[in-house]
This record gives structure tokens, C-alpha cells and sequence, in this order.
């Protein structure tokens, strides 16, 4: 995947440009030592062949002359977030991409092409496998410091109270000073590049004639350089006109020690009307869909989602944290609890992406394991809203949480290291629910229920290759056995995949009850026990899985707009 730097954006920033790969040098100064053995280039050839090149095409003639300037400036802001998520995985990712420009041939080509996918020596398709070198990746990626242990974070934290705030914070860095451990704000270890992404996004704002987008612009570049984001994530919920933009730090994801800390990312996109105004119909619904979870109603939360926007969008380029490894095909944002409750928060599907997912990688899939009942009633419908209600799921349920001694955390602070796969695992698990649940209520009446179940299930193994260790593969995995264990999933003679629907309906209620009262409680050890017991590569999946080794993953986005 080629990321071409425009001529305006500083030269410290060309680093990202025309990296090569030199396999017979030793990476003395980032702990990356290669041999004189070459790496499998076979391996490399074969992990690029999962993901399926596409060129994401958008339609841009409905934009003004500037809208049109704006994208080019933001284009060039993403290069940046680009970069910064590249410091994020690895801060001597840099070091090793002044290693890596040596020299560039046929046969190092794919290890360029690879390290650029994955913003790194390590696969993320393949359990953080390095296939330069063999330095294993740190679970806190570049967040922490490597030799840092949780133990040592958390007994720092404890003796250290009045730190824990900012030890905990989405927004920063910790890093060792004189032997202590401190916590350095993103804005402050990032200054220059963030001085670079502000002025673009002023530019940008200068430009727009579109006045929701010009304050989104304006306070997200002043919000950049402080870290508190909430009034441009208030800012962003209102976004009205032709281009929805998203940049800044968002998930928790690369933190796998505890996912506490946001990496950089940017969604920029054109926006769909007429597909947005079909799927705003959900909505309405938040409040009765909050009414239906499977979960004492002390726990439920009314206050959060109750204005909840859908966009369906095209996209035009992404950068950073969303373009590693397996591409989004819609998100929930802001994460902020405090926006949520406010405003409740955004969804955004990109059709053009799940197209190309469908196309790609999913049609072959469903393709090769599911039962010819099942198989012949999937649908892109039925996938396409499962996403959405996996998105809508997100802003349902616990959110902000109360201590026993009165004090307010939150969710993602509770569980720490289970939350994303916790999550992501009630987000799909709800999806499926309220799926069924409008089907009934006539929101989406032509949907029969059996073709959502079939879908919804053929959809899991896309997610189950991505990986158990990330975090939307082990939400997935833990469905799949928790649906095997309770009958609702099953094989067939000739071991394909099938469902007993009446079973299947049953145990996702109960699952949905499980999840959500883990979430509710904030119990810690009871994710875990999940995790443990259900996020695993069962025999069953393990072969399964086995069977799809010929077909693509994912796609591998181009972008024609910044060739």
C-alpha cells in the first residue's frame, strides 16, 4: 500500500516515504536484530496475500470547489496521524524505517509492503508475529516503557494517589525520568507534529463554507493541544454537512496491557444522505431497545445514546490506528462517557468498505462453511445491518459506574485489559438482539429472522481469522463456543455449519445477560473467567479456520484520491 506524502507536509515527516527493506543488517539501536538467514519471504507473500487489494471508489462530483480543498488538506493531516500512530506502536519505529530505506528490491519489496500495513515489524494477522527480526512486540506497544511491568504501574499507582488520574488517562504517555516513572500529556511528547496537524485542520476551517464542520475543525485543533477533547467531540455530534471527519485519539486497542491508552486514528469520508436518512429510522428506538436488554433494570442506563445520529458514509481515506491490519467498516464515537450522556454518540457505516469486505473476503467465506440452508439466505443486507446494530449496541448499556464508596469509574477502567474483547463481544452479541428484536417490531420487516441468524453467523469467521488475541476476533470466538456449547450453533454431516434457530435466539439472550452484567458490575475477574473459558481456538474452529488458509482476510484499501 503506497502512502504518498504531500510536498507540503514538513520533512521530517518523508521518513514514512519509500521505505526499503534490508534483511542482512542488524537493527543495532531498536532491538531488532536481523541474521543473516533471510526472513520467509514465502511467509511474508503469503500474509500479504490474505488481505485483497481494492480501490475504494468515491464519487466526489456532488462537492463543492471547497469541500474539495478541505479533503486535500485533511489528507495531509492524516499523513500525519499516520505517523504518530506509527510512534505509538514503537517509538523506535522511525530508527528502523531510517534501517529499513537501504536499499529496495523485487524480493524486499513485500516486507515494504508489509511493514506498511501492519505500521511495524510485527503481524497483526498473525498473533504480533515479528517477521523483521525477533523482537516480540511489548503488550503496551509504545505507551510505556518496555521494561515496565503491571505490577510496577500499579504499585506506583498506589503509592502515588494523586497521579493516578494521569496515569490512567487516555491521553498520555508514561515514560521513565531519572528511574521514576511519570506520565507525559500527547500533546507535550508529540509538540511538533500536532503543531503540524493544528495548522491543517485551521486551513481546513478557513476553507469550509460548511459552518458545523468550520467549529468541529476549529475546536478539535485547540482541543489537540490540550488533550481534553469534549467539546470538540460535542462539536463533532453535530456535523451537518457533506463531509464527516474524525481525527484524533479514539480506541484503546494497541494498549494490551491495559487499555487505558487512545491511539491516533482519522476517518475521512463523504457523507451518504440518502442511505443515512434509511438507517436513522434506529434512533427512535434506543430507549425501548435499552428496556429489552436481558439486565436488572438498576444497571440500564437511559441516559446514555439518547440522541444517537447514523451516518452511512463513503470513504474517501483513513489513517493511523484504523488502517492497521484489518480496515473498520463503521465505528461508534466519541468513547467519552461524559459525551455519550450528553449527546449520546455517532454512528458511521462506510459502505463503500463493507462492500468490498462482502465482496472480497466474506462471500468466499460463507462460501466454503455453511450448510446449504444457512447458505442460500445470507444476504449484504443482513450483514450490513448487524453492523450498524453492532454500533448502535456500543451506546447501549453500563457505562459510567458507581464505586461503593460513591466515587464514578467507568467500564474500560474496571475490566483494564478484558475490556475490548468484553466489548466488542457484547456489541455483537446485542447486535444480533436488537436485530431481532426490530425485525419484530416491523423496523425492518422484510428481513426474516433466519436470514439475520445465517448471516450472523457467517460473518464470524471473517472476524475469528483475524486473530483470538485481537480484540474483535476473541469477542467472536467467545459467541462461537458459547453457541456450539448451547446448541445453537452446529455442524452438519459433511461439517458444514448450520443453526437451530429456536436454540440460537435462547443462548444469545443469555449470553447478551452474562456480558452485560460483567459490564454492569465491573467485575473484573468474571471477564476474565469469560475470556478464559470461551476465547479459545477450540478444534472446531481450529479447522474451520484451516479451510479458509486460500482466501483473503481482509482488503488492502487504495486510495485513489492520494495516489
Amino acid at each position: 500500500m503506497s502512502r504518498l506524502i504531500h510536498s507540503s507536509i514538513p520533512r521530517r515527516m518523508i521518513i514514512f516515504i519509500g521505505i526499503g527493506i534490508f534483511l542482512t543488517f542488524n537493527f543495532q539501536n531498536c532491538g531488532n536484530k536481523v541474521d543473516t538467514r533471510k526472513t520467509d519471504l514465502a511467509y511474508v507473500k503469503a500474509e500479504l496475500d490474505k488481505l485483497a487489494p481494492v480501490e475504494l471508489k468515491c464519487d466526489l462530483s456532488s462537492l463543492s470547489s471547497s469541500d474539495k480543498q478541505v479533503l486535500t488538506r485533511l489528507i495531509e493531516a492524516g499523513h500525519i496521524i499516520d505517523h504518530l500512530f506509527l510512534l505509538q506502536v514503537n517509538p523506535k519505529n522511525p530508527e528502523i524505517l531510517s534501517e529499513l530505506q537501504a536499499t529496495v528490491t523485487e524480493s524486499t519489496q513485500p516486507f515494504l509492503d508489509l511493514f506498511n500495513i501492519m505500521f511495524g515489524p510485527w503481524n497483526r494477522l498473525d498473533h504480533d508475529k515479528p517477521f523483521i527480526g525477533k523482537k516480540e512486540k511489548p503488550l503496551g506497544a509504545g505507551f510505556y516503557p518496555e521494561d515496565m511491568t503491571k505490577e510496577e504501574f500499579e504499585q506506583f499507582v498506589a503509592a502515588h494517589p494523586d497521579q493516578k488520574k494521569a496515569f490512567a488517562s487516555e491521553f498520555t504517555i508514561i515514560e521513565r525520568e531519572k528511574g521514576q516513572l511519570v506520565a507525559v500529556p500527547y500533546h507535550q511528547k508529540y509538540a511538533e507534529y500536532i503543531d503540524d496537524l493544528v495548522n491543517l485542520m485551521i486551513d481546513a476551517a478557513e476553507i469550509t463554507k460548511d459552518p458545523t464542520l468550520k467549529k468541529y475543525l476549529n475546536q478539535r485543533a485547540a482541543d489537540l493541544q490540550t488533550d481534553d477533547y469534549f467539546q470538540s467531540d460535542m462539536d463533532w455530534m453535530d456535523l451537518a454537512g457533506d463531509l464527516e471527519i474524525v481525527i484524533g485519539p479514539y480506541e484503546v486497542y494497541e494498549d494490551n496491557l491495559f487499555n487505558y491508552k487512545a491511539a491516533y486514528e482519522a476517518f475521512i469520508c463523504v457523507v451518504d444522505h440518502a442511505e443515512s436518512e434509511k438507517l436513522a429510522k434506529v434512533s427512535k428506538y434506543l430507549n425501548e431497545l435499552e428496556d429489552n436488554l436481558p439486565l436488572a433494570k438498576e444497571y440500564r442506563n437511559y441516559s446514555r445514546g439518547k440522541i444517537s445520529p447514523v451516518k452511512v458514509v463513503q470513504e474517501v481515506f483513513s489513517a493511523g490506528d484504523t488502517k492497521a491490519g484489518i480496515q473498520t467498516t463503521a465505528f461508534n464515537l466519541p468513547n467519552d462517557e461524559r459525551v455519550r450522556t450528553a449527546k449520546g454518540s455517532k454512528k458511521v457505516m462506510m459502505k463503500n468498505v463493507a462492500e468490498a469486505k462482502y465482496e472480497k473476503c466474506w462471500i468466499p467465506i460463507v462460501n466454503e462453511i455453511l450448510a446449504p440452508e444457512p447458505l442460500k439466505n445470507v444476504s449484504f443486507n443482513a450483514y450490513f445491518t448487524h453492523v450498524l446494530m453492532h454500533e448502535v449496541s456500543h451506546g447501549l448499556g453500563p457505562g459510567i459506574l458507581k464505586r461503593p464508596d460513591g466515587s464514578e469509574t467507568t467500564v474500560r477502567n474496571e475490566l483494564k485489559e478484558c475490556y475490548s474483547v468484553i466489548e466488542e463481544c457484547k456489541a455483537d452479541v446485542l447486535g444480533i438482539l436488537n436485530y431481532l428484536y426490530l425485525i419484530d417490531k416491523g423496523v425492518f420487516a422484510n428481513d426474516p429472522k433466519y436470514t439475520a441468524l445465517s448471516t450472523y453467523l457467517g460473518g464470524m469467521f471473517r472476524s475469528i481469522r483475524f486473530g483470538i488475541n485481537e480484540a474483535h476476533g476473541g469477542g467472536v470466538a467467545i459467541q462461537f463456543n458459547y453457541f456450539i456449547e448451547k446448541g445453537g450453533f452446529l455442524t452438519d454431516a459433511n461439517g458444514k455449519l448450520t443453526i437451530d434457530a429456536a436454540k440460537l435466539e435462547k443462548a444469545i439472550k443469555e449470553l447478551a445477560a452474562d456480558v452485560l452484567l460483567i459490564e454492569a458490575k465491573g467485575d473484573y475477574a468474571g471477564a476474565q473467567e469469560l475470556i478464559q473459558k470461551y476465547s479459545v481456538a477450540t478444534p472446531l474452529i481450529t479447522e474451520t479456520v484451516k479451510k479458509l488458509e486460500h482466501l483473503p482476510i481482509d482488503i488492502r484499501p487504495i486510495y485513489p484520491i492520494a495516489l
